[in-house]
């Protein structure tokens, strides 16, 4: 079966790549990225060589090509994780994000529906499983206050024109189940970590400015809330979503992992002292901690993002790997590790 990843040489897409590749030996993975800031072919190197994967570089706003590659591999589904996904870039150059989250969302949709369905409401035979998965945040509902969570039933909200065009691309693809009958599902994730994330999003950043011994910046008082997902726990969701789910279905994906943005750095800072506690030493230092510091807060910063799970868990039976502990200390290994090798800077982790 022939599947069409697109931005899988980004942070999620290679390591949810990485993981298909290993579970199903009997797919096919087609990886449609533009290679943009984001996406970086290095995050692939484990797999450019299988014999089950391909590499396509391009654009999902360009309809020719998307609509050759359909013809060429007859897709039985899309994984659709290619985004302008950064909220600081949004709020710079909102068009960029308008022209991929929305207008790439509806090319890849449209030439789906057209390739898979002969009208509306009608598949033809040999796409009768045909699936595409949706890969969204939880920024499109908003901002939380200290108490509650989102559901598949909260109302979208966006507050940033990130969120705005994701929320647009989420409807977009709720339209074309109930207007055409397209065989869709979505799932909201909440904030992701781990390895081969870019190195401008706020795990990363504390990281590598923390290597280098250089000032980790922290928005406004810190106490901005997220709930942290680990990438492999979220590949698994939707590799259960795709494979198990009705269509038409949303599943909100959180890691039940609720942390301020000042627990996470010192988290992080804390488990760094004791694995590099020589290098304290060598820069008279007595935890990497010193290296905070509080910045301006950005523009439209919501407060606080957590989701209700219980759907995933309860219809689909899906349960996390293991305890949180352990997944943000393999993701400081990994970066430790690249460091190293004097890598950090110059791979890209999406």
């Amino acid at each position: 079966m022939n599947l069409l990843v697109t931005g899988g040489a980004g942070f999620i897409g290679s390591n949810f790549i990485s993981y298909i590749l290993s579970k199903y030996p009997q797919y096919k993975i087609i990886n449609l990225d533009l290679l943009t800031y984001a996406g970086n072919l290095e995050n692939l190197k484990e797999v450019e060589n299988h014999p089950n994967y391909e590499f396509v570089e391009g654009d999902i706003c360009n309809r020719d090509l998307i609509g050759f590659l359909f013809k060429k591999y007859d897709f039985q589904g899309v994984f659709h994780f290619a985004a302008e996904s950064h909220v600081d870039n949004s709020i710079k150059n909102p068009e960029t994000f308008v022209k991929t989250n929305v207008n790439g969302t509806f090319t890849l949709l449209d030439v789906a529906r057209g390739h898979w369905m002969e009208a509306s409401n009608k598949v033809k035979r040999e796409f009768v499983n045909a699936r595409f998965h949706h890969v969204s945040t939880d920024e499109v509902f908003g901002s939380l206050g200290s108490e509650g969570y989102f559901t598949e039933e909260s109302p979208y909200a966006p507050n940033s024109p990130y969120s705005a065009s994701k929320a647009a691309s989420d409807m977009l693809v709720r339209s074309f189940y109930h207007t055409y009958g397209m065989n869709v599902v979505t799932t909201n994730c909440s904030n992701n970590f781990g390895p081969r994330q870019h190195a401008e999003k706020l795990i990363p950043t504390i990281i590598r400015k923390a290597l280098a011994f250089e000032h980790i910046p922290i928005y406004g008082d810190g106490l901005n809330i997220r709930d942290w997902l680990y990438v492999e726990d979220h590949c698994r969701a939707i590799d259960l979503v795709f494979h198990e789910s009705d269509a038409g279905e949303t599943y909100l994906i959180g890691g039940h992992n609720e942390k301020t943005n000042l627990e996470i750095v010192n988290d992080i800072c804390g488990i760094l002292d004791e694995k590099l506690s020589d290098k304290l030493e060598e820069n008279n230092m007595y935890s990497f901690k010193e290296l905070i510091t509080f910045v301006e807060d950005r523009s439209g910063h919501d407060f606080r993002y957590a989701l209700d799970s219980s759907k995933i868990h309860e219809k689909l039976k899906f349960n996390f790997a293991e305890n949180d502990f352990k997944k943000i200390e393999k993701t400081i290994d990994f970066y430790i590790n690249f460091k190293s090798r004097d890598n950090i800077e110059s791979i890209s982790f999406n």
